[in-house]
């Protein structure tokens, strides 16, 4: 895949502001100036072959997996900039937060289902990594060895509000307690079969 450089990409995205600022965009458009750096850094891991989950902030990631400036442009103008996707170049987003995760392990599963080779990196924020679904869908991924990669982009907002505020702990550690006992019955009732 031919890697963007980060002014490649910012004045992509200068373009989309333009035509936003100028009424030719109606629906939400999200940016992501500044995630330039980091995210060239990942792609350069990422084969043709690789699919890839994006959220409704992925204009850089089509962009970096191969998609044409043009096509992704196309959508934007049509009113699909949360949700670009492109079979050819294993790229699907969902614009619902946390969406795109279980589709994503999915994916996951029928490779190794299938023992191909690629493997599926899915990009999710920092807000979504504080949800359930996200919790979920690591744990099955771990337990099942799936070929799949988790990438968090952090800008520490959920929305327009400090994730940390939202979800909680902020800079104090919350408490979980646990601990183990010996059940002495099994999951329901007592153990014994009873005819009536």
């Amino acid at each position: 895949m031919e890697t963007l450089t980060k002014e490649e990409l910012i004045a992509f995205e200068d373009e989309i502001k333009e035509l936003y600022l100028n009424a030719k965009i109606r629906s939400p458009v999200h940016f992501s100036k500044g995630n330039e750096e980091p995210l060239i850094e990942i792609f350069k891991e990422i084969n043709e072959e690789d699919w890839v989950f994006s959220t409704h902030r992925s204009h850089y990631h089509g962009l970096l997996k191969g998609i044409p400036k043009e096509t992704v442009k196309k959508e934007i103008l049509e009113n699909r900039s949360i949700h670009l996707n492109n079979a050819e170049k294993k790229f699907f987003t969902s614009a619902i937060v946390g969406g795109i995760l279980p589709i994503a392990l999915g994916a996951a599963m029928a490779i190794k289902r299938k023992q191909g080779k690629e493997k599926v990196w899915v990009f999710i924020g920092d807000m979504c990594a504080e949800m359930g679904v996200f919790h979920e869908c690591l744990k099955y991924a771990k337990r099942n060895e799936l070929p799949i990669n988790f990438v968090i982009e952090d800008n520490e907002l959920s929305v327009s509000t400090p994730t940390q505020k939202v979800w909680g702990c902020g800079n104090r550690e919350c408490k979980v307690i646990r601990y183990k006992y010996k059940r002495e019955y099994p999951h329901h009732g007592i153990g014994k079969w009873v005819n009536f």
